[in-house]
């Protein structure tokens, strides 16, 4: 599958500039269909830009392949491709939530670490609680499964229409950053502790974090 992407990155250069946002655009609206197969999806997203190569070669109109409503000729392809497997979509989740957890622990880890035991100026523990960790952990799963979510149903829909990107990017990062980010850090800090504390090294959320890392990384490879 990585030979037609490759594949379809280069042919793309070849289309002039109406082109080549029209078919981006269907590019994008179909690939971010995650409950069809990719190789299915890669190779009519490859036929589609050889006949519209073709017809930009006959000076024709990219509406004799897309017709007058391109989303909709882009919904009836994803129809007709064929689903994947369930237990393919849980491991892409799976992987978005290790993701989370890694960035988070090893950023954490190594800041603590740094400032702890190269300029004393944090403790060289962290405790936690253990019922408000699992909670924290809970809730922001949902959260980036929400934003998650949300980002791919937004660019679905700025597919074929012409948006401001300075709009665009004001919204995305109040609607995909401020709003859960303060939901977490609220979380964060306004939690009562809950359960058993349990103390551990600062470094071994770097470590935890790098684990988490590993897992991700293994579960995309095989996605």
């Amino acid at each position: 599958m990585s030979t037609l992407v490759e594949e379809n990155n280069e042919k793309r250069n070849q289309l002039n500039k109406e082109n080549k946002k029209i078919y981006e655009d269907m590019m994008v609206y179909i690939r971010l269909s995650f409950n069809k197969s990719d190789q299915e999806t890669e190779e009519v997203l490859m036929e589609l830009l050889d006949h519209l190569l073709v017809l930009q070669a006959e000076g024709r109109d990219s509406s004799e392949l897309f017709g007058s409503d391109p989303r909709q000729y882009a919904k009836d392809i994803i129809g007709e491709l064929p689903q994947t497997v369930p237990r393919k979509m849980m491991a892409l989740f799976v992987m978005g939530i290790c993701y989370f957890l890694s960035v988070y622990m090893l950023s954490t880890g190594l800041i603590r670490t740094i400032l702890s035991y190269g300029f004393q100026q944090m403790e060289p523990t962290k405790s936690y609680s253990l019922g408000t960790t699992v909670i924290i952990i809970i809730v922001s799963s949902i959260i980036l499964s929400v934003v998650g979510y949300s980002v791919f149903r937004y660019i679905k829909w700025s597919c074929f229409r012409d948006i401001s990107k300075i709009k665009e990017f004001l919204v995305s990062c109040f609607l995909f950053g401020v709003v859960p980010g303060t939901v977490f850090f609220a979380m964060y800090y306004w939690l009562p502790p809950l359960g058993p504390t349990l103390t551990v090294p600062v470094y071994w959320l770097g470590i935890a974090g790098a684990v988490f890392l590993l897992v991700a990384e293994t579960l995309r490879r095989k996605a």
